[in-house]
């Protein structure tokens, strides 16, 4: 699979469960503004999942990230990215454990805005 054009991109990988600090966000936006779309995104997708409305897409191969001239090659983990027309897409390596690996970037990005407040 292969998105172009998106402006919010979450990147969770196997280890965020036990040190959340190994999330890396990435967004179009300036900073100010990208905080709380990376917690609407993460918030968003956590919540569908619970409600059984997420559609997550299991994937068998490396994910690969290129973002502010990086490169992430994800082995283990997740990926949740909002496009520019909003579609939000979530896309984990088979066998994780979607729920585990999006309550890691939900209460990672809750507590990164509530340090603003």
């Amino acid at each position: 699979m292969h998105f172009d054009d998106c402006e919010t991109v979450i990147v969770v990988p196997e280890k965020a469960m036990n040190e959340a600090g190994y999330i890396q966000m990435f967004s179009v936006k300036d900073s100010g503004h990208a905080k709380h779309d990376y917690h609407a995104l993460a918030q968003m997708a956590y919540f569908q999942l619970q409600d059984d409305e997420l559609d997550v897409r299991k994937v068998d191969s490396p994910l690969t990230v290129h973002a502010a001239g990086e490169t992430i090659e994800l082995c283990g983990g997740m990926v949740v990215c909002r496009d520019t027309s909003g579609a939000m897409y979530v896309l984990v390596q088979a066998g994780q454990n979607s729920k585990k690996l999006l309550e890691a970037a939900y209460r990672y990005c809750t507590r990164w805005i509530r340090l603003d407040i």
